[in-house]
């Protein structure tokens, strides 16, 4: 395979830009957009969010969820389970009381599209929103609060949650689970896990 030099004339394709793992969301930020969105009755972006945040799934799962993916006939579930894209495996996650609310509020506009997506798109061509919109939705919520959209993406909003619930347990075993990886190693890398994070879990219990 041929393999075209780069010239001291060509820019870098990732010149200026923020390169690396997003910065998940700090859980006042998570309150003031979820207020922003209340404030502006923006059902459908506030399901979303909420489920972003509880579900902790990849982009291309998210957006491909199904009403009957978290709802049995009108009742909005507790728990979910669906099989990942990129893993082929099965992950379960929680919802939480503020998520089935926002639900219920989107389903009787929901069930006007006759749509069996939770997120249709408004493009006769495609089923669902797509993943380049949800990102384009992410960085509208962070702006909104003042925070810099380059630092903040889609796993930003995986990442939040996950970021957490590791701080307060340290069960990485559980965060493998609840992310769907195959491999500890990955949740590892991640979370970003360092000595430092390690340490400070030692620090905790005294013997």
């Amino acid at each position: 395979m041929l393999v075209r030099p780069v010239g001291r004339d060509q820019r870098p394709w990732n010149k200026g830009l923020l390169i690396g793992q997003k910065k998940p969301l700090e859980p006042k930020h998570v309150w003031s957009i979820r207020v922003r969105l209340e404030i502006s009755r923006s059902w459908r972006d506030l399901v979303i969010f909420n489920l972003a945040i509880d579900s902790k799934l990849r982009a291309c799962d998210l957006v491909k969820l199904r009403l009957n993916d978290i709802c049995s006939g009108a009742k909005v579930r507790h728990r979910a389970t669906i099989v990942q894209k990129k893993a082929g495996r099965p992950v379960q996650f929680e919802i939480t009381e503020q998520s089935r609310s926002s639900v219920e509020a989107w389903l009787p506009m929901l069930r006007t599209t006759g749509s069996r997506y939770l997120f249709p798109s408004r493009l006769h061509a495609r089923p669902h929103i797509s993943t380049r919109q949800y990102a384009r939705l992410v960085h509208r919520w962070v702006e909104s609060i003042g925070l810099e959209s380059t630092f903040y993406g889609t796993h930003s909003m995986r990442r939040t949650k996950a970021a957490q619930i590791y701080r307060k347990t340290g069960n990485l075993r559980a965060m493998q689970l609840l992310l769907g990886h195959s491999k500890l190693e990955s949740t590892v890398r991640y979370l970003g896990i360092e000595v430092d994070d390690a340490l400070n879990i030692a620090e905790q219990i005294e013997l």
